[in-house]
């Protein structure tokens, strides 16, 4: 191997950049310094930045890119620690996949719009751009229409909210439903009573409430009728007043079977209609109810549509990944 030429070490070590970055709070020191530096380790695979931590300030080094990612990272981080006084490492890996994606990321801004789930309950935020703007259009509109692909919070944002309303009493109850393709909404021939036929159906929504409130608080909410799980189909021939109303999944829905649903709106109810047109489970020769809704609606006044994308999936760094991947290749 040949000698390298010291003009070329020399040249290699001006590259490089060196950045210090004060920790102001011993708070803030011990999260970064705990876990024998876990979190410094972790912004240093996913940045090629070299960081050294002493007392109240951490030393990076590495290009200039690479400097603007983890001082940035590491802000966010800050920021997001002392707004909630806690954070894990899902929060970190969050916010290094967001700051990789925009280096202008701010999670602060996301962090002034939030919803909490009863007075001491969960605190519930935006996590993408996207979600912002689903955030704001729940709030200004009587029906928001959700579409995106999986992974991108359109179902939970949407029960956060149902269940904000819920629980400082500005409905009465809250229906969840989905059209259930695969039984045809004709599921006589299942075992068991109603809920026990549709349960694997319904299981995404279930899902999301069990992350939200316990579940002896949920069976107490069904027992009383303030939450109301049940397939499309039972929907026909109902007014829903004083609702909190979710349709899920309703790219599988026909034509007919989403204006039966929207038709259902009654006086002082929210709506949000959720699905992702690129899973859609009908027949080939059947145009998705949802697809159609969105063209015939998108001009009235009071109706919103929020469309989420691959940049903002919450889910494992991949699965962002695998969808960019899909949408590029197409139909190949």
């Amino acid at each position: 191997m040949e000698d390298s030429d010291p003009s070329d070490l020399q040249n290699g070590l001006s590259s490089q950049l060196e950045e210090k970055i004060e920790l102001p709070e011993r708070d803030i020191q011990e999260l970064f310094y705990a876990n024998s530096d876990k979190i410094l380790h972790k912004i240093e695979e996913n940045t090629g930045l070299y960081i050294a931590g002493r007392e109240s300030y951490l030393t990076l080094r590495g290009n200039e890119r690479n400097v603007l990612e983890g001082k940035k990272v590491i802000e966010n981080i800050i920021s997001l620690f002392q707004d909630r006084k806690k954070i894990d490492y899902k929060d970190v890996s969050f916010i290094i996949n967001r700051v990789k994606n925009n280096i202008n990321f701010n999670i602060s801004k996301l962090q002034e719009k939030q919803i909490s789930i009863g007075p001491n309950g969960k605190i519930i935020t935006p996590k993408s751009t996207g979600q912002a703007q689903y955030f704001e259009a729940i709030k200004s509109s009587d029906l928001t229409f959700a579409i995106g692909p999986a992974g991108t919070g359109k179902t939970y944002l949407a029960m956060a909210f149902a269940l904000h309303y819920l629980l400082d009493e500005n409905i009465s109850r809250i229906i969840l439903t989905r059209p259930v393709v695969e039984a045809g909404e004709s599921l006589g021939y299942l075992p068991g009573d109603v809920e026990q036929k549709v349960n694997p159906y319904l299981r995404p929504l279930y899902d999301a409430i069990y992350d939200m409130i316990p579940y002896t608080m949920f069976q107490k909410f069904v027992e009383k009728g303030a939450i109301e799980v049940a397939p499309l189909a039972y929907m026909r021939g109902r007014t829903l007043h004083d609702s909190f109303i979710i349709l899920d999944e309703a790219q599988n829905t026909t034509r007919g079977q989403i204006l039966m649903f929207l038709t259902r709106i009654g006086f002082n109810s929210k709506t949000i209609v959720t699905g992702d047109v690129t899973q859609i489970d009908l027949p080939k020769t059947t145009r998705s109810g949802l697809i159609i809704a969105s063209k015939v609606l998108e001009r009235i006044n009071g109706i919103s549509f929020a469309y989420l994308g691959p940049k903002d999936v919450v889910r494992h760094p991949l699965v962002e990944r695998i969808i960019m991947a899909f949408e590029k290749k197409g139909g190949e």
